[in-house]
């Protein structure tokens, strides 16, 4: 403990002589072994580790960049391949829809053509019903008429001719009158050449 305070106070005086500012000739030979030992340690075992370690960490840091590299072209390559597909998938929408748009149409107009030729086919049914049925009452007033007439001139001549016969006149009196009357509605001839509803 004194020997400590003792340095204290010796450290604690002012140097006055420029001698002890110098180090001594041993000192440096001592110092100079010192750092010829340190060097060659650093040389022959520190260095050589060292540069190893940074040549390692060179060698990794470079595959690193070039896998980076690689991968960087993997994605721009997969990046192309995706917008090739994406553009060759717009197309192939693009042609589907065409296709079903062109399908739709076919369908329109095929339904179109069916629906009016059912139509056509309705109407002329319906036509040919109509005149059909003309046709019918045009004959059962045919037959009415030729019966009234017939009981009219049973009366005014006050005898009675024969049934045939006076069919026969009355339908030969309805055939002069529709070749005097003027032509129906061009459906046709109806009986005996005249056209049906004429007497309408």
């Amino acid at each position: 403990m004194h020997s400590l305070i003792a340095t204290i106070v010796l450290a604690a005086e002012p140097v006055s002589d420029k001698k002890d500012l110098y180090p001594k000739i041993s000192e440096l030979i001592i110092g100079a072994i010192a750092f010829g030992i340190l060097f060659l340690f650093m040389a022959k075992w520190v260095l050589p580790r060292l540069s190893q370690a940074l040549e390692a960490r060179r060698s990794k840091i470079q595959g690193d960049l070039e896998k980076a590299e690689q991968a960087r072209g993997d994605a721009d390559k997969l990046l192309a391949d995706y917008r090739q597909q994406l553009a060759g998938a717009r197309e192939d929408a693009n042609r589907i829809i065409e296709e079903a748009r062109q399908t739709a149409e076919a369908m329109r107009k095929d339904l179109a053509g069916r629906a009016e030729e059912e139509a056509r086919g309705i109407v002329a049914r319906a036509q040919e019903e109509i005149r059909a049925e003309r046709d019918r009452i045009f004959q059962e007033l045919r037959t009415q008429v030729g019966e009234l007439a017939l009981a009219l001139a049973g009366r005014m001549v006050g005898e009675s001719l024969d049934r045939d016969r006076q069919l026969r006149l009355v339908d030969d009196y309805i055939a002069e009158l529709q070749d005097l009357a003027p032509s129906g509605n061009g459906h046709g001839p109806g009986p005996r050449g005249g056209t049906p509803g004429e007497e309408e």
